[in-house]
């Protein structure tokens, strides 16, 4: 045995159907497509969401909403987290990449400081943004706020 005379097993293929060959073949005429209409035209293709002239689906549900291409999208923290943060690291100084270092930020986020929770160690913080009661609350225990 080579692969000279290789075949496939006995019944495993069929031999393909030849259409529009006349009347004789049993397949001429209209050669398997029906009468008439777009399906029996050659170069006939239903377009994607077709339901067969019933009004679709993407038609019948109406436009909503739109998507603000100017939008600024932050990732929040509040200072309770800022807190836990420096009492378990002993920070003073707390940055967007020591932030990022400890997983709370991710690579590309901008970071703004939200105002929940108590705030009792004296911190320099750096960020985007800050919400007006996190300023309040770090400037009241002598903190400073800086803006990036």
């Amino acid at each position: 045995m080579d692969l000279s005379n290789l075949k496939p097993a006995e019944g495993a293929t069929k031999s393909e159907k030849r259409i529009g060959r006349g009347q004789g073949s049993g397949r001429g005429g209209t050669s398997t497509r029906g009468h008439k209409g777009a399906k029996s035209r050659s170069g006939y293709k239903r377009r994607r969401g077709f339901e067969g002239g019933q009004m679709p689906l993407y038609r019948r549900v109406p436009k909503g909403g739109f998507k603000n291409i100017n939008r600024i999208e932050y990732t929040g923290l509040n200072i309770d987290v800022l807190q836990k943060l420096a009492d378990s690291r002993s920070l003073f100084v707390i940055t967007p990449e020591i932030l990022r270092e400890n997983g709370l930020l991710g690579k590309n986020d901008l970071l703004k400081v939200l105002g929940r929770g108590k705030l009792t160690a004296k911190m320099e913080v750096t960020a985007n943004a800050f919400s007006t009661k996190a300023i309040e609350a770090i400037e009241s225990v002598g903190g400073t706020v800086i803006k990036l």
